[in-house]
């Protein structure tokens, strides 16, 4: 693996903390979920490295970005941290949170994205989605731990919905995989940060059809089933998006695939050389 390089980009009174792979043409630049810091994505890094300046860097209030008090959007922070890594046309990968994130910058400022990977992102200005029983069920649950203040409990439910999947068993993902998410997950919690503080107050649910980058949107089959149904809608309403299904995966397919993840990456970006890791068997690694 290609060492790093950290960084860190002043915003306001605070800073946002983050990581570089290689260097030159083209940049990738990860945004994780809100239930993840920039360690996620790590592996999958260390695989696009040898074929592609890398950046990861922590959400702010997530990882080591402070959170600060001042007013801020995402997309405005990552904006920050392009100019400072790589002020020309980015490729964007986000995941969840941060795919909307990346969806907002495409729509607001599209001569610095050079195109999208989209991993059941978050939408801004998406409507409340319809939910099947099994994910309705962890909404619920979660309610009633966040409201009683039982941590361990949200920690819990959150690494079977996110990284097992809503309708698989509890601890399907495990080892150091399982161990990296809830460290992250447990951090957020304890933090207690709010969910919708850095929204961009676009709707950019309503003007998906004026992004025109190229996009690829995917999602794990074993993921929320409204997540799977939008991330399909979003790819058919974008001029320029692909879709594609990521079989054996929740929420969080760059943890439990890295490999993969980054083979569809290195596709969509146009990277060659690039390829999975083989197990002991020789198949493209699955980490778990």
């Amino acid at each position: 693996m290609l060492p790093t390089k950290s960084f860190e980009v002043a915003r306001g009174a605070t800073r946002l903390v983050g990581e570089r792979w290689g260097e030159g043409e083209p940049c990738v630049v990860l945004l994780h979920a809100g239930v993840a810091d920039r360690r996620s994505w790590r592996e999958v890094a260390a695989h696009l490295a040898a074929r592609a300046q890398v950046i990861a860097y922590d959400l702010r209030g997530f990882g080591e970005s402070e959170l600060g008090g001042d007013h801020f959007t995402h997309m405005e922070d990552l904006a920050a941290v392009i100019d400072h890594v790589h002020p020309a046309p980015t490729w964007l990968v986000g995941s969840s949170l941060g795919g909307g994130v990346a969806l907002d910058m495409a729509l607001r400022s599209p001569e610095r994205v050079a195109g999208l990977v989209l991993l059941a992102p978050a939408i801004s200005g998406a409507p409340e989605p319809g939910l099947d029983p099994a994910t309705r069920l962890f909404g619920d649950l979660l309610d009633e731990a966040s409201t009683s203040g039982d941590v361990v409990e949200v920690v819990r439910l959150s690494l079977w919905l996110w990284l097992d999947g809503p309708g698989e068993p509890e601890g399907r993902v495990f080892g150091q995989t399982r161990q990296l998410a809830r460290d992250m997950i447990g951090n957020i919690e304890r933090r207690g940060l709010v969910e919708r503080r850095g929204a961009s107050g676009l709707n950019t649910w309503s003007r998906v059809e004026e992004i025109r980058v190229p996009a690829l949107v995917a999602c794990g089959d074993r993921d929320a089933p409204f997540l799977i149904t939008r991330s399909l809608e979003l790819a058919s309403r974008l001029p320029h998006g692909r879709h594609r299904v990521l079989p054996g995966a929740a929420h969080l397919p760059y943890l439990e695939q890295p490999a993969n993840v980054a083979e569809v990456i290195a596709e969509v970006v146009g990277l060659r050389g690039v390829q999975p890791e083989p197990d002991e068997d020789g198949h493209p690694a699955r980490h778990q």
